[in-house]
């Protein structure tokens, strides 16, 4: 569903923000990326969502070159930053249909997603209501609506769970399941250890833009946790 090669991206002064990246993430398999403030996790995914270039290398999402075919790659791609931006002059509904619109979602099937996912949020009652009303909360749900609204083949999310209120989590986790079982695929970053030793298939490790670690998250982790294999490629690093 994704592969990333060699990908690197500099930013001032010479400074890489990822150093010759590489990994590749099967149909429906939730993939972590881990790594402190600063590792190198949101500079690649926004490469791959297509809003920020790279110097060398290439990503390609589900067969489409994210370079020279970057219409149908980002067709396939949902992305949320950890901050999303939203219209706050539109209403909830105005903003899911424009997505919809952008994304060439038919009526039926669009409506019947808004409400799936709008009620499972419980935020059906305050879609009328301007978005600048809405609480931070309920800005994030909004913005997980119209990600998972697209069924995107592609789910890219930046630190997913800051923010969100157990319910609201433990339903996102459900989602990615039922997206999975459809053989979507879910990339996303995060420094709650617990949730990706729980949640992935695999994951990935990165430190200073470097890929340190990468594989099954069982196997990684074996006998310890997540936390002390980190903390472990820590000293190693460092030391």
């Amino acid at each position: 569903m994704l592969r990333i090669e060699h990908v690197s991206k500099s930013y001032a002064k010479g400074k890489k923000a990822v150093d010759d990246l590489s990994l590749h993430i099967a149909p429906g398999e939730i993939f972590g990326f881990i790594g402190h403030n600063g590792a190198g996790k949101t500079t690649t995914l926004r490469a791959v969502a297509g809003i920020l270039d790279f110097d060398e290398g290439s990503i390609i999402i589900d067969g489409h070159n994210i370079r020279t075919d970057v219409v149908a790659a980002k067709k396939s791609t949902a992305f949320l930053p950890d901050n999303p931006d939203l219209y706050d002059f539109l209403t909830g509904i105005q903003f899911l249909n424009l997505i919809g619109d952008i994304y060439e979602m038919d009526g039926d099937s669009r409506q019947n997603l808004i409400g799936k996912y709008a009620g499972a949020f419980q935020l059906t009652g305050n879609l009328g209501s301007p978005i600048g009303s809405y609480s931070h909360g309920m800005k994030q749900k909004l913005a997980l609506v119209s990600a998972l609204m697209r069924q995107p083949r592609l789910l890219l999310l930046d630190e997913p769970f800051v923010g969100l209120d157990p319910s609201a989590a433990h339903l996102l986790k459900q989602f990615w399941a039922e997206l999975c079982q459809q053989g979507s695929s879910v990339f996303f970053s995060t420094h709650v250890l617990e949730v990706a030793e729980k949640l992935c298939h695999r994951i990935a490790i990165i430190k200073q833009g470097k890929l340190v670690r990468m594989g099954v998250t069982a196997e990684l982790v074996g006998d310890s946790t997540l936390e002390n294999l980190f903390l472990e490629l820590e000293e190693e690093y460092h030391g």
